[in-house]
């Protein structure tokens, strides 16, 4: 069976995994980029979403709110990789991306000797990712383990039995994931993430800020990615994750472009609010 035959069309929520793998295609030919994605270009092009650009939307609104998705995706991708790294440098050998899909840290960083990355994500789009990698042939910088699971299901115990150990720290990673989660499932991913984390682990997180669904989904096209958004962060991030046992900061997408020198130049349309970026640290 050739890699053709073993393709997965992306579809569902999955699907808009490609669109970011895209996006991130684009930060990496940029002469400033913020981060290098050599593999984002080919799981793309699976996708259908190489080299021909999506058709942007007639109305401006619109447009603009797309290419602010894309801006924070960029934003966001180097938030989590200075959070990876931090938690290496703090002797964190143990990493756990949650809803994967093409995320391709395991090799595109360098980890340090003993590391050991997660991947947990449903068999679709892991399989689709298995083929691009074969094609690629491309080697994981640390020891790469998938884990096949349903994040609605029992994914603790898979990925216990995929080795993982939790009485010792771990980087969690939840990127772009929980805005597509309702306000229960959103507790019980925190819960079940606290009760396999070692005094010492560390979370990422991003989250819809506080408007986002109503600002973004009014008119998105049925099947687009802001159509399935159904979660917001609460009013007091910080505070709501203390109650999960996480000493937490919170910052806006805003606040860290300009850090990384891409300083976002138009006024905000309404005074922010708390920011859509959590670094957590498990006390």
């Amino acid at each position: 069976m050739t890699d053709e035959q073993e393709r997965v069309q992306p579809s569902g929520v999955w699907a808009t995994a490609v669109g970011v793998a895209r996006v991130r295609a684009l930060e990496t030919e940029r002469e400033d980029a913020l981060f290098h994605d050599p593999l984002a270009r080919a799981f793309a092009a699976a996708g259908g979403l190489w080299p021909s650009s999506p058709q942007l939307p007639d109305d401006e609104a619109a447009r603009r709110r797309r290419l602010a998705v894309s801006f924070s995706v960029v934003i966001r991708t180097k938030f989590l990789d200075d959070l990876l790294q931090q938690a290496c440098a703090a002797g964190v050998r143990q990493i756990v991306l949650l809803g994967a899909g093409m995320d391709s840290r395991a090799f595109r960083m360098d980890w340090p000797e003993g590391t050991r990355l997660f991947e947990v994500d449903t068999a679709a789009p892991l399989d689709f990712k298995a083929s691009v990698l074969r094609r690629e042939e491309a080697v994981a910088r640390c020891e790469r383990i998938t884990v096949p699971v349903d994040l609605r299901e029992d994914w603790p115990a898979a990925l216990a039995a995929a080795g993982h150990d939790p009485s010792v720290p771990t980087a969690w990673i939840a990127e772009g994931l929980l805005i597509y989660l309702p306000e229960d499932a959103v507790e019980l991913l925190l819960a079940r993430i606290g009760a396999q984390s070692a005094p010492g682990s560390r979370m990422g997180l991003t989250l819809g800020s506080r408007g986002v669904i109503e600002r973004f989904t009014t008119d998105a096209a049925p099947g687009s990615a802001a159509s399935l958004w159904v979660s917001e962060m609460p009013d007091d991030p910080v505070h709501w994750l203390a109650g999960h046992g996480w000493d937490a900061s919170c910052h806006t997408i805003r606040e860290r472009a300009a850090a990384y020198g891409r300083p976002i130049t138009t006024p905000p349309q309404r005074e922010e609010g708390p920011g859509g970026l959590i670094s957590a640290l498990r006390r």
